[in-house]
């Protein structure tokens, strides 16, 4: 009874193992890795503010004149008046602060920002940035931001006029150097409806990713376009948590047949969609050499002539026959296509020229695209 069984048993495995080979599972995406909510989506921020306590690599006040005006108004603000004084301090320095206001960030939360120097400051290695208000596109104040700054660069420098930088010594970073004060005003949880956008626009992949949707919550999705993938939540269901589970389902991406081309790095991207029809191509190389040497001419003796550089060319031509024509295309798979180029034995920047002029025949199915 064993015996049978297993002469049973075996020539379904090979079966199954055969079908794996022949149709090996295609890669899959998550929906969160191809496509955004719509507004859920960071915000950009920017302030002026001050550096203060630099060790005289800050800005020149004559150089300077916003530096000077920040620091009379900032005195006056605190009971000091220095409005005429000669001060040149090279102690503080003018500096831009730049932040994102990520997505739902509440009140209290703290963020990253950027502090790069505005004017002839030499370092900001060591200094601290004053209280500064960081304002959104709208003119509103969304968070405030101070702290001691990190350039993560070395600059030194001797008496003779050498010197040694490593980095970029006017830019640095306040980790959780800002507060949020105010938050964005999206408010997911009040809404019927959300859209998917997608980062890269295909039909066939928004059709495949309401497709998903509906297969584990039937009805909820609609693809309204290349881009956008309408969601409603299911009954009770809150958004957050309908959202949740939608984008991490799993979908099949495709996308259209494009060759990417870089041409001043030699560098060639072709994507599993491109195909070639059948062409024959020979490629071979042409070498003109030109070289130039002066020759002098010395007059015979007492002819009273003169001495004269004559130059003398040599013009050389040269081809390289390169390889035998050979038949390219015709592949069901870029693994074919990539094969029967190669064949060519050619260098990447040689293979650019061969699919440029197989485009222009007609025979490249895909559009390409030079960077």
């Amino acid at each position: 009874m064993q015996n049978l069984l297993a002469r049973l048993v075996a020539p379904l495995a090979v079966v199954a193992a055969l079908g794996a080979v022949a149709s090996p599972a295609l890669a899959q995406s998550r929906i969160k890795d191809i496509a955004a909510v719509e507004g859920v989506r960071g915000n950009q921020l920017v302030g002026y503010g001050m550096v203060m306590g630099l060790n005289g690599t800050g800005d020149s006040l004559r150089n300077c004149p916003f530096t000077r005006q920040s620091l009379e108004g900032m005195t006056e603000r605190l009971g000091v008046n220095i409005r005429g004084a000669n001060a040149n301090t090279k102690n503080m320095a003018a500096v831009m602060v730049s932040a994102e206001l990520p997505a739902f960030a509440t009140p209290g939360s703290r963020i990253d920002v950027n502090v790069s120097s505005m004017c002839d400051a030499k370092s900001l290695l060591g200094g601290s940035l004053v209280v500064t208000s960081l304002q959104g596109a709208d003119g509103q104040v969304y968070a405030v931001a101070q702290g001691s700054v990190q350039t993560g660069s070395v600059s030194a420098s001797g008496g003779s006029g050498s010197s040694v930088t490593r980095g970029v010594p006017t830019a640095g970073r306040i980790a959780s150097g800002a507060s949020v004060e105010r938050e964005t005003g999206f408010q997911m949880a009040n809404m019927n409806e959300v859209r998917l956008n997608l980062r890269n626009p295909d039909f066939t992949t928004a059709q495949r990713v309401a497709a998903a949707v509906n297969a584990a919550y039937p009805g909820t999705a609609l693809a309204e376009n290349g881009t956008v993938v309408a969601l409603r939540a299911p009954g009770q269901m809150g958004m957050a948590g309908f959202i949740s589970r939608v984008e991490n389902l799993p979908v099949t991406v495709d996308s259209p047949a494009k060759v990417i081309i870089d041409e001043v790095n030699g560098v060639i991207v072709m994507g599993d969609a491109v195909r070639i029809s059948r062409v024959a191509i020979a490629q071979g190389n042409l070498t003109i050499s030109v070289d130039e040497q002066p020759f002098v001419s010395q007059p015979a003796p007492f002819s009273q002539g003169q001495t004269a550089v004559v130059p003398s060319t040599q013009v050389s031509v040269e081809e390289d026959l390169g390889t035998q024509m050979r038949l390219v295309g015709g592949g069901t798979s870029l693994s074919t296509l990539v094969n029967g180029l190669n064949a060519l034995g050619v260098s990447p920047r040689d293979m650019i020229s061969i699919l440029q002029a197989i485009k222009a025949s007609g025979a490249l199915q895909a559009d390409i695209e030079v960077m």
